[in-house]
């Protein structure tokens, strides 16, 4: 196209260069550019290899034609056509054009026809999933085989989370520490692909295409578990969908951060029954996620030698490092006009034993919230190690 401009005597003002495909509207930033630049004036031709290169869809077409209509676009030439502001010629611009965008609709339309095909075959239509590989053979072609080398792993995940009642995230701590499992190519498997294959059918020997079509096809390979062990790993994670479902927000989980490993910090309410009159207690323990160590040995804490630490802890937080500090002096403020009006008894003024005093009384008597809204703005992380609890 460069020696047909330097042939010709056509000046080349700018190069452009676009990946994007020409089928949608409005979607090529370089195109959009060039439209812009000819309405300035910069250049007033357009050289290509073809028409299509300039568009496949009607509403960028139209946009070209239109600079045309206005005197703005000379001329679109192309290596063996030329087209100018000429009935005739802009006639035949858009006839190409939409000639381009069939072709693109017909493409779509034998890629749906040939994969509907396919499936109706018992074939997967894409990429084999964790566990298969895709079968290379010219006359096994859109076959899938079971992976030598992962086949029997993905084949454990079902049986112990079906026969065995393992957790995802224990699945998932054993594929990435115990047996170092990794895809094709070569990545730890995350904890959603792990949930991602309990729940993919496919393994069972059937599979729905599109997803969520309600169009169900039985598969040409071979199975790696059965339908009846599918269905119970099915019914192992609805129970920890709905255990997620009731999940209790404890007090001080999100708050705090292991002083070994550097893990979150959560909890867990435990109930101990009472001989002596038959009642029952309950009691919630603070610990390491065991995210980052999973061997971590930091011990448990219960909740209330936690909150005497965090009330001690108060005496040693300056107040400017207290992030509610101002909020807690217009609280005590407000009570002291309060009993000042009710009682009639003289305000006093809010000091640092007062503000310290009513952080303390909200560690021991306020609600969770408060709690929580108190200790999420300190100006320093706690850290818990060997239930003893210290500002980092």
């Amino acid at each position: 196209m460069l020696q047909l401009a330097e042939r010709e005597g056509l000046e080349v003002v700018d190069m452009k260069r676009e990946s994007h495909s020409a089928k949608e509207t409005g979607q090529r930033p370089v195109f959009n550019e060039i439209i812009e630049e000819i309405r300035v004036g910069k250049y007033n031709g357009i050289l290509t290899w073809a028409p299509d290169r300039i568009s496949r869809n009607a509403g960028d077409l139209g946009k070209v034609v239109d600079l045309m209509d206005a005197g703005i676009l000379i001329e679109i030439r192309t290596y063996s056509q030329r087209f100018t502001n000429s009935p005739n010629e802009k006639f035949l611009l858009m006839i190409l054009g939409s000639q381009a965008k069939l072709e693109n609709d017909n493409k779509s339309v034998n890629v749906k026809r040939g994969l509907r095909t396919r499936v109706e075959m018992g074939l997967w239509p894409s990429v084999a999933p964790t566990g298969y590989l895709n079968d290379k053979r010219s006359d096994h072609k859109g076959e899938v085989l079971v992976d030598p080398i992962r086949g029997h792993v993905v084949k454990q995940i079902f049986e112990k989370a079906g026969n065995e009642r393992w957790s995802g995230r224990r699945l998932y701590m054993w594929l990435r520490d115990d047996i170092k499992f990794t895809s094709r190519n070569g990545k730890n498997m995350s904890l959603s692909t792990v949930y991602e294959i309990l729940r993919t059918p496919f393994y069972s020997g059937v599979f729905e295409y599109p997803m969520g079509s309600g169009n169900w096809y039985q598969g040409k390979h071979a199975p790696l578990i059965s339908k009846e062990l599918y269905q119970k790993v099915q019914e192992k994670i609805n129970e920890e969908s709905r255990q997620k479902n009731n999940y209790q927000e404890f007090t001080f989980t999100r708050l705090m951060r292991c002083g070994y490993c550097g893990s979150g910090v959560t909890a867990q309410e435990k109930s101990k029954l009472i001989k002596k009159d038959g009642s029952t207690h309950y009691y919630i323990y603070y610990s390491c996620t065991r995210h980052q160590d999973k061997f971590c040995k930091n011990p448990f804490i219960r909740e209330d030698q936690l909150i005497e630490q965090l009330v001690d802890l108060m005496d040693e937080v300056k107040l400017d490092e207290l992030g509610t500090h101002k909020l807690i002096e217009a609280e005590v403020a407000r009570y002291n006009s309060l009993r000042e009006d009710v009682l009639g008894k003289k305000s006093e003024e809010v000091d640092e034993i007062s503000v310290r005093g009513y952080a303390k009384h909200l560690l021991k008597k306020g609600s969770t919230t408060e709690k929580r809204a108190l200790l999420a703005n300190l100006r320093n992380r706690i850290v818990m190690r060997d239930k003893k609890i210290h500002l980092n």
